[in-house]
């Protein structure tokens, strides 16, 4: 799937494929995180080793205030104890299938948000 050019200094979104997602500055294997201006491939290889611990490094680089979570082709969802601690951490949260999540980061910055996302 391809996405529409956005502002050069931030980390949009160009385009998805399977195991692949291209930044404007940069081309990264699932899974990885994405933020406005940081970006890195991760070990969270699942939704269950998602936690304040793995997490707050990732989180810690650029402040995000909303994480988006692309899950795959199929959406699933945090258990409520995941989701607790994460809102703990002041970060909303939203799980999605990986190409929904990833239109909805690249919206979600082009607003200025403080957004970051999450492909596994």
């Amino acid at each position: 799937m391809e996405f529409n050019q956005q502002e050069s200094e931030q980390n949009s979104i160009i385009s998805v494929e399977d195991s692949q997602i291209k930044l404007a500055h940069a081309t990264l294997k699932t899974p990885c995180f994405i933020s406005p201006k940081y970006f890195t491939e991760t070990k969270i290889t699942n939704l269950d080793n998602l936690d304040k611990i793995s997490l707050f490094p990732l989180s810690s680089q650029d402040d995000i205030d909303i994480l988006i979570i692309g899950t795959g082709s199929m959406t699933q969802f945090l258990r409520p104890k995941q989701q607790i601690a994460i809102q703990q951490m002041g970060i909303g949260v939203e799980c999605m299938n990986s190409e929904s999540a990833c239109r909805s980061f690249n919206l979600l910055l082009s607003d200025i948000r403080r957004v970051g996302l999450l492909l596994l």
